[in-house]
């Protein structure tokens, strides 16, 4: 697996864990300020897509992983 997918799925999942655990009715509601997690997660996504900054991938790599062939690539 490649870094910029793991990095897909790491932002996918913190947005719908965050908005389940913020939204009034979902089953494992803790509080409304969960939500503000999936805006800080949507605003790295924002600023790495203009600044190509992304902590999570400099770690990923010391960690051994591959870069891929692109965003889009196969």
């Amino acid at each position: 697996m490649t870094i910029e997918r793991i990095i897909r799925i790491m932002a996918g999942f913190f947005v719908l864990l965050s908005l389940a655990l913020g939204y009034n009715g979902s089953p494992i509601f803790v509080s409304e300020w969960f939500l503000a997690f999936t805006a800080f997660v949507g605003l790295n996504l924002l600023q790495s897509g203009f600044t190509g900054f992304c902590p999570p991938e400099k770690l990923l790599s010391k960690m051994g992983f591959k870069r891929g062939n692109g965003s889009c690539g196969v």
